[in-house]
């Protein structure tokens, strides 16, 4: 594992990358039955990875650099090692202590049913039946995804008031924001109605499908005006970050309206197909979603959560992107994927608006594809009756030096998680300074991003042929070729930056982007 001390330790390089800040994921105390996203204690640092004042260390050290510090919040669920749940453990049907959490009788003559048919993310019932403290089978209690995780009742005010002394302790501690996870489950339906339907997102095409009852209920956005209330009342810029898998876009859009959140990740981008109708498309559609509230759009390509972009773009276009890759799976074409990649993130660190980028794709790491099953943690694995490998292919700590044990990561060659042995290559050390690099790309693309203000700017179309998309930021023309041919740019073009070499008579080959100076 590693750890925030660790952490602190990197920061330089996040300062030279030329990020504005950073996002952490969870380090609070947790059994870590989902990788810290089972929060037994909001206010405190887990052991495993320091102590508070080691946080404390990390974010003035990130300030003194010029880095914002971004924290991840867990408000859907706790751990069922969190002192409320084992309080609820120890009450009886109908005590407060329950109250904090969704606890409901069974069905059936002897409640031995789920009180509904919802399923868990993770797979399996989003159910689980206690013992009373009597030994007598109990309620039952909802988790949308781990049974370590048991979900919180936001409909109780004293869930309410916690959350805020939360955001609060941490305010008063200098983090600059909070990312929150499943920010589209809090509420869920008053009348916890059945669902037959998958529990997914739904596409654009389905927007006229009913909601899931547990996903994107309007009651969510009274607790997210509260929030930015009380971040508006701190000095300097406090941002919330959504994490809501929400479609369409004018529904994610409710949640960075000008009393809500700063941001949202924009994940139907993140999924769309690698072509140009489907790129111009949802680039369309959420430039206007977000500007009709006056918000920026949040891009990304990759997190914690997804296979990493380098390899799910080598997959064959229109691929359904896949839970995780492992030993036995289609295996993505390695130099297709990082080629479309660069072509990929250069695209989207062109557009207006905010983008984040997923540690170690500035060197175009791939998934761990070949991860073996045995080492596999994410909760998905197991409770998909091993159907969907899940999302531990993208976790495996990053390559910093190519000679080094764990390339860097640590003083042995033990990992959280394996490393593969092709990683030596893309160690950041075999990157550094050297022209055509994926780091170094991604080092001149974050610094003319920011010498002509991309993120700020406005994108207007131009014309092209049906496999290019072509469009201008302010005095920055792009053009990315999806299509066979190679292009030309337009006359008198002056090339910026690309992200593959170009034809030895100037053309635009194929999966590459180009930045050039507009006339």
């Amino acid at each position: 594992m590693g750890d925030l001390p660790g952490i602190t330790a990197r920061l330089d390089h996040l300062a030279e990358l030329g990020v504005d800040a950073v996002w952490l994921s969870p380090f609070y105390p947790s059994p870590q039955a989902d990788a810290g996203y089972d929060v037994a204690d909001y206010r405190g640092v887990d052991p495993l990875f320091g102590q508070l004042a080691d946080a404390d260390r990390l974010i003035a050290e990130a300030h003194d650099r010029g880095l914002k510090v971004i924290v991840d919040l867990v408000p859907n669920h706790t751990s069922s090692a969190h002192r409320w749940f084992r309080a609820a453990l120890a009450a009886a049907s109908g005590d407060p202590e329950r109250a904090r959490y969704v606890f409901r009788d069974g069905l059936g003559p002897d409640g031995d049913q789920p009180p509904n048919d919802w399923r868990s993310v993770f797979g399996g019932p989003a159910w689980t039946r206690v013992t009373d403290p009597d030994g007598r089978p109990g309620q039952w209690y909802l988790h949308l995804f781990d049974p370590g995780q048991p979900d919180l009742n936001w409909d109780n005010p004293e869930v309410r008031a916690e959350f805020l002394d939360v955001l609060r302790f941490w305010l008063d501690r200098g983090v600059d924001g909070f990312r929150v996870d499943v920010a589209h489950g809090l509420v869920k339906q008053a009348d916890l109605a059945n669902w037959q339907e998958p529990q997914e997102i739904l596409s654009g095409s389905e927007a006229d499908r009913p909601r899931p009852p547990m996903w994107d209920q309007d009651g969510v956005h009274e607790i997210y005006r509260e929030w930015r209330r009380l971040l508006d009342s701190y000095p300097g810029e406090r941002i919330l970050v959504a994490e809501a898998w929400v479609e369409p876009a004018e529904r994610l859009v409710r949640y960075v309206r000008p009393d809500e959140m700063h941001q949202a990740f924009n994940f139907e981008y993140l999924q769309a197909a690698w072509s140009a109708p489907a790129q111009y498309a949802v680039v369309t559609r959420s430039l206007e979603a977000t500007d009709a509230v006056g918000a920026p759009t949040t891009w990304v390509l990759s997190n914690h959560d997804v296979v990493r972009h380098a390899s799910r773009l080598g997959l064959p276009v229109g691929t359904p992107r896949p839970n995780g890759i492992g030993v036995g799976d289609p295996q993505p074409d390695a130099a297709l994927g990082l080629r479309r990649a660069r072509a990929a993130t250069l695209l989207m660190l062109a557009l207006p608006g905010s983008a984040y980028l997923y540690q170690g794709e500035e060197l175009g790491l791939p998934e761990h594809t070949t991860l073996p099953d045995e080492v596999r943690q994410d909760p998905t694995w197991e409770r998909s009756g091993h159907t969907e490998r899940g999302r531990d292919g993208c976790r495996v700590p990053i390559p910093w030096e190519a000679d080094a044990p764990s390339y860097g990561f640590g003083p042995t060659d033990a990992s959280w998680l394996p490393q593969p042995a092709l990683w030596a290559e893309y160690a950041l050390d075999r990157q550094r300074g050297v022209p055509g690099s994926t780091y170094e790309l991604y080092r001149t693309a974050l610094r003319l991003r920011r010498e002509h203000a991309l993120g700020r700017g406005a994108l207007y179309w131009l014309s092209s042929a049906d496999e290019v998309l072509h469009f201008r930021n302010g005095g920055v023309g792009v053009l990315t070729n999806f299509g066979g041919p190679a292009v030309p740019l337009p006359s008198g073009a002056e090339p910026l930056h690309a992200s593959g070499p170009l034809t030895a008579d100037g053309l635009v080959p194929t999966d590459v982007t180009v930045w050039y100076r507009a006339a």
